[in-house]
């Protein structure tokens, strides 16, 4: 009984103890509760002061603000008022401007007018007093005129002809003076021999006894050589010597090797003929191959096509009028290239025109045309520059000049042409050319004789003084010099002299 007293005591106990715990578990949350409603309520105070002081800032900082825009705004309306000012003055100043020219421009006109008005009555007067001075004089204006001018002319006629001549002298002085100094430049720097150059066509023979095996059976040697070499082998009586005749110099050239050769072989057969004509081709191309190489290298020409530089050395082998031409060309590069320098023009140009003027003559017995002809095509043919076959194509005057290069490579080939013993030329066309020059002189109206001195390079002409006068003589000196260039070719130039001469002759008794 007691014990279940004990536990129900201890029960209740332990229900009062739970009680009392959850009571006091109560009381607790109850006080911590307050306490974060406290703190809540103090950050809530601390936020509103801090939000008052931020607004409050913001609203400083937004007034100042305003204030400087309104300010700015301020300036740039003063600036613009300015500005409007400046603009309106402006305005006032153009509008002033444009009424006085408006003003001047009217007073133009006006004045045009006047100057019109009064240069037709000028006009008027004037024809006026020409109809009147017509009537006076029985003669029309041009009449007049020209009768005029015939008083004036032959009143001041020995005037104007000194005058002329003093001016022409001038000129031509100052010009040949420095066209002079140039040449004897160029000449005097370019030192080359002027000996002319026959390519030899005969082939020297130790003995006569091997013209008949060069003939062989039957002429079996000599056709079979004259078949493969394309020459004609010519066999006579002169002694020791046997002549090579072919238009082709390259041609005659391989067959002079290849017969020489034949010669110091002794075996004179057509296989060998054949043989020694092949080689003989190979070391006449080799030749060719090296003379156009040298002649480029000597000149400063680069930059050609090898076939052009192949073309160019068959020019080795090439004469005219006993001149090498592929030393004539050289030559003409060196004179050209120095005349350039000199005159300010493109040295290269000039150079490699010189140089390329005469290579149609290295085919020109193979193709149709002129040897200038022929070079231009090449030339274009294997890409060469314009300006170089501007500068070569003239040097005949085939082709109007184009440019200064073309000029200097006609003036170079015809010094390098015309300087002594540079070529030979035939006693029949020497005369010939003499005799067309003075031909030309005498069939000129007022021309009494006259000769041709000086290799050519001179014609005195001797007018009739009763019918040519002092101012006609120098008219008649131009126009045969004109019909010279047109007429006639010929290297250098033609000096002009007509003389008058008036002899008055009286006897004393």
């Amino acid at each position: 009984m007691s014990l279940k007293i004990v536990m129900l005591l201890a029960g209740f106990a332990g229900l009062i103890g739970i009680a009392l715990g959850y009571f006091l578990r109560w009381l607790l949350t109850i006080g911590k509760r307050g306490s974060m409603e406290l703190e809540i309520k103090k950050m809530m105070l601390e936020a509103k002061e801090e939000a008052k002081k931020i607004t409050s800032e913001a609203e400083k900082k937004s007034v100042k603000m305003l204030e400087d825009s309104k300010r700015e705004v301020f300036e740039k309306e003063k600036e613009l008022k300015k500005t409007e000012e400046r603009f309106i003055k402006k305005e006032e100043l153009l509008d002033n401007r444009q009424t006085d020219i408006d003003r001047e421009v009217e007073e133009i006109k006006r004045k045009i007018v006047e100057i019109k008005n009064t240069k037709d009555k000028i006009e008027k007067i004037v024809a006026e007093k020409e109809k009147e001075l017509e009537k006076v004089s029985g003669l029309s204006k041009e009449n007049a005129r020209e009768e005029l001018f015939k008083i004036v002319e032959k009143q001041y006629e020995e005037d104007l002809s000194i005058r002329i001549q003093k001016v022409e002298m001038s000129n031509n002085e100052k010009l040949e003076r420095k066209a002079k100094d140039i040449l004897v430049s160029t000449i005097h720097r370019l030192g080359n021999s002027v000996a002319s150059d026959v390519m030899a066509t005969t082939v020297s023979i130790p003995s006569d006894d091997l013209k008949g095996k060069i003939i062989g059976k039957e002429g079996r040697n000599i056709k079979a050589f004259e078949k493969v070499a394309g020459v004609e082998v010519i066999i006579d009586d002169t002694p020791g010597t046997v002549i090579i005749s072919s238009f082709d110099p390259v041609r005659r050239q391989i067959a002079r090797v290849a017969l020489e050769n034949l010669i110091l072989d002794g075996r004179i057969q057509p296989a060998r003929i054949e043989e020694m004509v092949e080689n003989a081709k190979e070391e006449i191309n080799k030749i060719i191959k090296e003379k156009g190489e040298q002649a480029a290298y000597e000149c400063g020409v680069y930059n050609l096509d090898a076939r052009v530089v192949s073309i160019l050395g068959r020019l080795y082998f090439r004469t005219s009028y006993g001149q090498n031409v592929l030393q004539h060309s050289i030559e003409m590069s060196h004179i050209a290239g120095m005349l350039a320098e000199e005159l300010g023009a493109n040295v290269q140009v000039a150079k490699a025109g010189a140089l390329l003027h005469d290579i149609g003559k290295a085919v020109d017995h193979e193709i149709q045309g002129t040897h200038v002809e022929i070079g231009i095509r090449i030339l274009q043919k294997f890409g060469a520059d314009k300006s170089v076959i501007d500068a070569m194509k003239s040097h005949h005057e085939e082709h109007p000049y184009e440019t200064t290069e073309s000029i200097i490579v006609q003036v170079a080939d015809a010094i390098s042409g015309s300087r002594p013993g540079a070529r030979r030329d035939s006693v029949e066309n020497y005369l010939k050319r003499l005799a067309d020059l003075e031909a030309i002189a005498n069939e000129t109206s007022g021309v009494e004789k006259s000769y041709a001195i000086q290799a050519g390079r001179e014609i005195r002409i001797f007018v009739k003084p009763d019918k040519i006068s002092d101012v006609e003589a120098k008219k008649i000196a131009r126009d045969i010099a004109l019909k010279i260039e047109k007429e006639l070719k010929y290297p250098g130039e033609i000096k002009v002299n007509v003389i008058r001469e008036t002899r008055v002759i009286e006897y004393a008794r």
